[in-house]
């Protein structure tokens, strides 16, 4: 079964879901609030579509991170991180947040809140509008940047964007590649197309 376990609800999660649906995965999407308030959500997304517990989504193998910047502190407890695979589409859109970088890329904190977990940087760099839009465009297919430390999470990753039918582009380590994408630098709103 191809289930991702999402943790967040908002723009980017929606429209990461509506991708995975539309390509025979199933999603478990979660809040702070509970699966009751996603009442609406989960009706909007259809079949496959399921509301449960952030515990619940983060139980899944393969997780999607798209919680505001400054919940990621608050995710250390939630479930053993350690071999899970994390999709890490948060931004980091605002400093002062209690939530000190130290010269890291973005991802590599959140590696620092999840311990064990293998962060694959992703699905941050599109819009939610674009990201939900059909990837194939004319006779080629948007890019999505990837970037982690595990080559084995990085492939699995990106076979799971091919699937739902994206152009995966490989930029390295979280430290590298990954700040390549976060918010205000260089990849981040570049909508690429792969021919």
């Amino acid at each position: 079964m191809k289930l991702i376990g999402i943790l967040g609800a908002g723009h980017i999660s929606k429209a990461a879901a509506t991708r995975f649906l539309a390509n025979d995965f199933q999603v478990l999407i979660s809040n702070s609030k509970g699966p009751e308030s996603l009442t609406d959500i989960v009706s909007q997304l259809g079949t496959g579509a399921k509301a449960v517990t952030a515990s619940e989504a983060a139980a899944a193998d393969i997780i999607l991170l798209a919680v505001p910047w400054t919940k990621v502190k608050d995710l250390t407890e939630l479930t053993d991180w350690n071999g899970k695979i994390v999709i890490d589409a948060t931004n980091r859109l605002e400093y002062g947040t209690g939530i000190e970088d130290g010269g890291l890329a973005s991802s590599e904190v959140v590696q620092n809140y999840l311990p064990g977990a293998k962060i694959v940087k992703a699905m941050n760099t599109l819009s939610a509008k674009v990201l939900a839009a059909d990837p194939s465009v004319g006779n080629g297919k948007r890019a999505l940047f990837i970037s982690g430390d595990d080559k084995d999470a990085k492939a699995i990753v990106s076979g799971i964007l091919s699937k739902i039918g994206f152009a995966p582009i490989d930029l390295g380590t979280l430290a590298a590649g990954g700040r390549l994408q976060q918010f205000n630098w260089p990849l981040n709103s570049q909508n690429f197309i792969k021919l």
